[in-house]
């Protein structure tokens, strides 16, 4: 810390706003200028003190974005999404997503690819219905239990699901393999949804469904607020677009509302993105 002589005393060099040499220390008052009287040195006081907020706002700024950027670069890998789910028992509520139930339940059973799987709760309620499912999710934990659940709903279904540990995002999906293609909620950077979403609209066979389920962006608006990154969260009508006409139908697209629970714990309102497209046979 620099110090600087003056005929009434030794002072410790600042700039104006009262920051010295070394970052995070500030000084104000006879200790900087040994000419200022109270009132001057009062006024010099709130000057720093007013920096002193400043700097602190700029580092935990900092300090968020940082680790904004470490969990979007780290939230699609293996590791996060295993510790996740050791974390607890169960992460999700072990019921099938309301809008699978909606679209498959007066579907024709056949081959079903469940994106995503999680623990299981949408394979085996299609399993249960005579599908026969293929179930992929990065996590092992996961699909751990997932079969679990298979084995606890009776050997039918337990034959009839299959488990797969894969990152969808370099793992390849079979084209025209399957009667239903399910995605729900499954959120990724611009670039990697949508060539996450082509692959898996190859995947459904002529006949088939494409089913794609998220987070609506109106949810922002809303005491909601599912999405931690804003950017992931698309529209129905936005994944319509990407199909070739020639080769879709769109049975839907649309922000379809449901009843949900807030972090509070109050029912709310939410609003899914639902995708409904036929593959022309």
């Amino acid at each position: 810390m620099e110090l600087g002589g003056h005929p009434a005393g030794t002072r410790i060099a600042a700039e104006p706003t009262g920051a010295t040499a070394v970052p995070g220390v500030y000084v104000a008052g006879n200790v900087t200028d040994v000419r200022a009287v109270v009132i001057a040195s009062a006024a010099a006081g709130l000057a720093a003190g007013a920096a002193i907020n400043m700097d602190l706002i700029a580092e935990e700024t900092r300090e968020a974005v940082a680790a904004y950027r470490d969990e979007m670069r780290t939230l699609f890998e293996e590791a996060a999404w295993e510790e996740r789910y050791r974390s607890r028992p169960a992460i999700w509520s072990g019921r099938p997503n309301p809008q699978l139930v909606a679209e498959a339940a007066q579907l024709p059973a056949g081959r079903a690819l469940d994106v995503g799987s999680g623990e299981g709760a949408d394979a085996v309620w299609l399993a249960a219905r005579g599908w026969r499912v293929t179930g992929v999710d990065i996590s092992a934990t996961a699909l751990e239990r997932a079969a679990a659940h298979a084995a606890d709903a009776g050997a039918d279904v337990a034959d009839r699901t299959e488990w797969v540990r894969a990152d969808l995002r370099d793992h390849a999906v079979p084209e025209g393999a399957y009667d239903l293609v399910s995605a729900q909620y499954m959120h990724l950077p611009d670039e990697a949804r949508r060539t996450l979403f082509a692959r898996l609209a190859a995947a459904v066979a002529p006949g088939g469904t494409l089913l794609i389920v998220g987070h609506h962006p109106s949810d922002l608006l809303t005491r909601v607020r599912q999405m931690h990154f804003p950017q992931m969260m698309f529209t129905a009508e936005e994944v319509a677009a990407s199909l070739d006409p020639a080769e879709w139908e769109v049975a839907a697209a649309e922000a379809r509302p449901r009843t949900a629970v807030d972090p509070e714990g109050r029912e709310v309102t939410s609003r899914d993105a639902v995708l409904v497209a036929r593959r022309r046979a």
